[in-house]
């Protein structure tokens, strides 16, 4: 760090910053010289220690605050450090790691899925995992209500797209369609059947998005978001009796990264975006669906 004439105490010596200060006490807690549980020494006693005055000493509890290392902060008393958070499992693929997530979800009195996808096919699979604890009766919510947002028909898909470009014929748009209507149509019937088997209050709808997502995004109970990226691949399948040569995304194998509102400020401020996004999106330029 260049250092500047703030950066000087009166006797030419270097004074340290908030930054300085920060970094030092996370080093101790790495250390662990400072543990869980531990209280910090006062404000005075770290200003006297770094030869700094009170205000940069709370800029730099500021900043371990927001990273999660220090709990009962108040003014009253010096905080503590905090309890280590348990380590966040590795991103598993979208097939592997919905499902989990999907069943503690359902575990809620009221159930608010909002997803934004190509098609709902690993929605559609991974739902099974709850939807069975709930015919078995090992879970019973209240009310569930899913609102899924995937791509026009009427737009021009930036992927799935054949290799060498649309024709008048666009067979891979054609498939597209035919799969998001589907699976579409089985994840609706199979939740609202809840209805009829188990009383449960469930709604299901579905938006059209004027444009191609570029990620995948599952909010749930709006405590937990799950993204995934697109990754695209080129790849032959054979539909319709003619070989599809196209640029497509394999998104079952989209690594999840999980935010939650648990998670430290920046995870909970990642959810709460994210669910702004998707309401704006749901509330302004999509359009209906009807899936047919």
């Amino acid at each position: 760090m260049v250092v500047t004439q703030e950066n000087v105490a009166v006797d030419g010596s270097r004074r340290s910053s908030p930054q300085d200060i920060a970094d030092a006490l996370r080093e101790r807690i790495r250390a662990g010289e400072l543990r869980p549980g531990d209280r910090l020494p006062t404000q005075a006693e770290l200003a006297e220690e770094f030869g700094v005055e009170r205000g940069a000493v709370r800029q730099a509890l500021r900043a371990l605050q927001d990273d999660g290392l220090l709990s009962n902060v108040s003014k009253g008393s010096p905080p503590r450090i905090a309890e280590a958070t348990p380590v966040r499992e590795e991103p598993q693929p979208t097939m592997v790691g919905l499902a989990p997530r999907l069943t503690e979800a359902f575990g809620a009195r009221r159930v608010r899925i909002d997803v934004v996808c190509h098609t709902a096919e690993t929605l559609m699979v991974a739902i099974g995992e709850p939807l069975r604890l709930i015919h078995e009766d090992r879970m019973r919510p209240e009310a569930v209500d899913v609102r899924i947002l995937v791509p026009s028909r009427d737009i021009s898909l930036a992927f799935p797209v054949s290799v060498q470009g649309r024709g008048e014929d666009d067979a891979v748009h054609q498939r597209w369609l035919e799969m998001r209507n589907a699976q579409g149509q089985v994840l609706r019937h199979n939740l609202q059947a809840l209805r009829a088997t188990h009383g449960i209050d469930v709604h299901v709808a579905f938006r059209a998005l004027p444009f191609t997502p570029p990620v995948k995004l599952y909010l749930l109970n709006g405590e937990e978001a799950l993204l995934g990226y697109y990754t695209l691949t080129r790849r032959e399948e054979d539909w319709g009796g003619e070989t599809l040569d196209m640029y497509d995304a394999l998104g079952s194998k989209s690594l999840l990264f999980s935010f939650t509102q648990r998670g430290g400020r920046r995870d909970a401020a990642f959810v709460t975006e994210s669910q702004k996004w998707f309401d704006a999106l749901w509330e302004t330029i999509t359009t209906d669906l009807t899936l047919s």
